[in-house]
């Protein structure tokens, strides 16, 4: 028996990890984790829609959901992600080019019994006949859902200017169209691309548990030995993705949101092969690069463009498209020569002069610290991640190849290079104005390919570098020692070390997952930041300019693995950075120091203006449920504003404006921090008083500020209908607590807990409503609640409303149904997931800021809900349903938006109908916190 290969893995990792073959070829990786709660399994298959039958586009896709619904073991459709629900997990699968990934996790002393149901879809799946037709009907929905989604639009469009003999070019999705035809012979044609598509040797599995690798090795076996081990069949086509008529091409596509976009792409070979030197990562590093003299400085100083990224791109077993993708102003559409021309000049400049050991060096180094000190991520998507690295890298690699860069490589990235020039290029521009002639299948986009004209290849293949144009300096936050100190933590949860009027400062020191870093929060709350939709606007934007005004100076320190994000909230903004500790005082210092300078300029106010407006218009070609969950927070929250309000005020505001709001929101400040990580306590002291230095400097103290939340007590059933120009309906019925106490918090979310799957079942799986089918325990502003909803091809507002009543009306029944070990199981589900062990330094640093935010000044309110959650009896959840959700003039929220396809069917109307929302919001009783 050949030696086991050793798998290399961070320091920083506690985990285990064993890999072997079974005898039917199945590629096995054990991960044991004694510290997880959860255990977790996933299958990464290398079967995707690169496979499909050319008279079924989509086969992949529906087998994916076939797979979910029965086998000969355990027969019933629900029953396999009933039980995954049931007991704490969860469970979803995804179709790619080349694979399908399946993964779920679960309590871990459930894990075997999950085991036996999930390698069932691997040996003896049904395929019942009677679910076909109601599944195809489920890829159906799923197709129209994102039918005006301008990603699966632009995709269509580059899938229909490929080589059509590359597997690339099919419509991966499927839908009723493409999966017509009798039951029985669609059956068929699904059983015999199973059987010869689906074998052990092309499948991957992870598995990770708190077992030992020897009881892990035993459950695989056992559970996964049956798995068929015929050969595959044959691989995929050896054609070039592109005929080399269309290389030199310019493809004009009309987007539905309002973009302005140009990516330019390369042809180059498949990057698996370079994995160990990542060539393509150290080009996309240097072309990537913001900082003053790169490629993004240079077109933002010229207003030609706001953002750009390198090195995106699909790619597969013999190709990868590299891209420069640049979001591009007005005037960048109207010049696109000029960012053309530069963009080949950049790239000049690499070739010439950025091929040096010491640039490597500096990415490589941060890839080594990063897996150094690599956080842990929960056992569902680490599973799930290293299955499909196991497709893609040698089995040491497994955990580390993507963190993997052997060295320089100079012949090998120059090869690459070569291929990045006008003759080896296509040019993708996204936009309103532009000239098409066809529209793609199945989205409808219109577009238009158009060779480039030659004179302009030829200019372009000749670069002349600008003397604006300079490859990035050593980097001044790479720390080439991080070492995270010994300290213990004095106190189980954060203390407060620093405290006045106007300010507080809490603290911990991590002492348990041994890495440098820090979280580090921020909140500054002024009355002044969402006193109005016009006060939100100018908070967004004044956010926006300033993370605009930082980037340059920044940028290195993000690169470094020193990242921040800046964002609005109900009553200010936040600050919240992270990274390596060594300089973390260091970044901070200059984002303070660059806020305060506020050195904005007409031309980047005019132009992030514009973004922002783009976006919030935008938002009205979202996916309809999505707009309603924004109109949800909109509704419910005093200080959330419709983005199409805040946007008409936007229109008028100038930078004077913007000044005048920066100054009068500074007036009165209130401070509330979170240190937390590597830092010591006498350090968060030291900042606390800076901090205080700086505010005093700038403002005087102030309160909090107030987050109201509309009070709907007493209100019955209110409606409101939200406008979306799209084909499906859809709806969202929210119920609220009118008390914050652990023990609504404990009896909203059990009964969600309880419902979940029931729901997604009846009304998605068997009612075939819709593809976006759901419930969700919801707190706003601290307040419990629940929300169930549907986006539906099939059924107007009226219809989705009766179903969701429906449901509600039957499911105390259900819950007398269930046998008392079902119901312990259930709460026992729930309350590992409320209790689930922190993963990281970041999931705990989000737990404690969330905390604070709630004003959980314990830290253990989720402690004090789980011993709810023991309490509470079928009775007692069965009551809730009834006195909540059952009375004829139950207390909730309808939200809807009537598709275009539905208007014929009877509108679902109420004497209680918010027209006047503004008038609403005055009029309607608050809870304040």
């Amino acid at each position: 028996m050949p030696k086991a290969k050793q798998i290399k893995t961070s320091p920083n990792d506690h985990r285990h990890y064993r890999h072997f073959m079974l005898e039917n070829g199945l590629s096995v990786l054990l991960v044991e984790d004694q510290k997880a709660s959860q255990s977790a399994a996933s299958m990464a298959v290398g079967v995707g829609h690169f496979d499909d039958p050319i008279a079924r586009p989509g086969m992949a896709h529906f087998l994916e959901h076939m797979l979910f619904l029965g086998t000969e073991k355990y027969p019933n459709s629900g029953e396999y992600s009933a039980f995954i629900n049931q007991h704490g997990g969860t469970n979803n699968a995804w179709t790619g080019t080349e694979h399908t990934n399946f993964f779920y996790s679960i309590n871990a002393d459930q894990f075997e019994d999950s085991l036996d149901r999930f390698s069932q879809f691997f040996i003896a799946p049904l395929f019942n006949i009677d679910l076909v037709d109601r599944e195809r009907h489920a890829i159906e929905s799923e197709f129209s859902m994102k039918i005006k989604d301008d990603i699966r639009r632009v995709y269509q469009v580059q899938k229909e200017t490929v080589n059509p003999e590359h597997p690339f070019s099919k419509f991966s999705v499927g839908n009723l169209k493409t999966l017509a035809g009798e039951e029985s012979e669609l059956r068929q044609e699904l059983l015999d691309f199973y059987q010869v598509k689906y074998c052990a040797s092309v499948m991957t599995l992870c598995l990770v548990a708190p077992k030992s690798l020897d009881d892990l090795e035993s459950l695989a076996k056992q559970y996964f030995n049956d798995i068929s081990d015929h050969s595959p069949t044959d691989g995929y086509p050896d054609v070039s993705i592109y005929l080399p008529e269309q290389l030199q091409t310019q493809i004009n596509i009309l987007p539905l949101k309002e973009q302005k976009r140009v990516a330019i792409t390369f042809a180059l070979p498949a990057i698996e092969p370079f994995y160990q030197h990542k060539p393509l990562t150290f080009i996309s590093h240097l072309l990537g690069y913001e900082g003053k003299g790169s490629l993004l400085s240079y077109l933002k100083e010229l207003g030609l463009a706001n953002n750009l990224s390198a090195g995106g791109g699909v790619n597969g077993y013999n190709f990868k498209d590299f891209n420069i993708s640049i979001q591009l102003t007005d005037r960048g559409l109207a010049d696109l020569n000029t960012v053309i021309e530069s963009t080949f000049e950049y790239i000049e400049l690499i070739r010439t002069e950025g091929l040096q050991a010491w640039r490597y060096d500096e990415r490589a180094a941060l890839l080594k610290v990063a897996f150094r000190y690599q956080e842990q991520v929960n056992a569902l998507d680490l599973a799930s991640h290293l299955s499909i690295n196991m497709h893609h890298y040698d089995v040491e690699d497994t955990v580390y190849g993507d963190y993997r860069m052997d060295g320089l490589r100079v012949e090998e990235t120059e090869q690459l290079l070569a291929l990045m020039v006008p003759s080896n290029m296509r040019i993708q521009l996204i936009a309103a104005e532009l000239d098409t002639n066809k529209n793609a299948a199945w989205y409808h986009s219109p577009y238009q390919m158009k060779a480039i004209a030659s004179e302009d290849i030829t200019r372009w293949s000749k670069p002349v570098i600008r003397d604006e144009l300079h490859l990035p300096p050593k980097n001044p936050f790479i720390s080439e020692e991080c070492i995270a100190r010994p300290d213990k933590s004095q106190a189980k949860v954060p203390i407060v070390v620093a405290q006045k009027t106007g300010y507080r400062i809490w603290h911990r020191k991590d002492d348990e997952f041994n890495v440098p870093k820090g979280h580090l929060y921020l909140s500054l709350d002024s009355a002044q930041a969402a006193a109005s939709p016009r006060h939100a606007a100018l908070t967004r934007l004044y956010v926006e300019m300033l993370l605009d005004y930082l980037t340059e100076y920044t940028y290195q320190a993000e690169v470094a693995g020193l990242s921040y994000n800046i964002y609005p909230h109900q009553g200010g903004i936040t600050l919240h950075l992270t990274g390596f500790t060594g300089k973390q005082e260091t970044l901070l210092e200059l984002v303070i120091a660059k806020a305060r300078e506020r050195n904005f300029t007409q031309n980047r106010f005019d132009l992030i203006k514009r973004q922002i407006l783009r976006a919030w218009y935008n938002h009205s070609q979202a996916k309809p449920i999505s707009q309603l969950f924004t109109s949800l927070t909109v509704t419910l929250q005093k200080r959330s504003f419709e983005p199409s309000r805040m946007a008409e005020l936007l229109e008028e505001i100038t930078l004077d404006d913007l000044h005048a709001h920066v100054k009068s929101f500074y007036e009165k400040i209130h401070l509330e921090g979170l240190v937390y990580g590597d830092w010591l306590e006498s350090e968060a002291k030291v900042l606390g008083t800076r901090l205080e230095r700086i505010l005093s400097l700038v403002t005087s103290p102030s309160n909090e500020s107030s987050r109201e939340l509309i009070d709907l007590s007493n209100k019955g059933t209110l409606l409101r209908e939200i406008p979306a120009s799209h084909p499906d309906s859809s709806i969202i019925v929210y119920y609220q607590s009118d008390v914050t106490t652990p023990e609504t918090m404990a009896l909203f979310s059990l009964l969600n807990h309880t419902m979940s799957s029931t729901f997604f079942h009846e009304l998605r799986t068997q009612r075939q409503l819709g593809y976006m089918v759901g419930t969700g325990y919801l707190p706003l502003n601290r307040y419990p609640g629940i929300i169930f909803y549907i986006q539906s091809p099939t059924s107007g507002p009226k219809l989705l409303l009766e179903a969701i009543d429906e449901f509600i009306a039957d499911f105390a029944y259900a819950v007398l149904q269930m046998t008392n070990e079902q119901w312990e199981s259930t709460k026992h589900g729930l309350i590992n997931q409320v209790l689930v062990k922190d993963s990281s330094l970041k999931v705990r640093s989000q737990r404690y800021w969330s905390s604070i935010g709630n004003k959980d000044y314990k830290f253990n309110q989720r402690e004090c809900v789980a011993e709810q959650i023991k309490s509470l009896t079928r009775a007692d959840l069965i009551k809730f349903i009834m006195r909540k959700m059952r009375t004829k003039y139950c207390d909730r929220l309808v939200l809807f938006s009537t598709g275009d396809s539905h208007l014929e069917q009877a509108p679902l109307e109420s004497d209680k109908m918010i027209t006047d929302l503004r008038a609403f919001k005055q009029g309607a009783e608050q809870f304040d916190y």
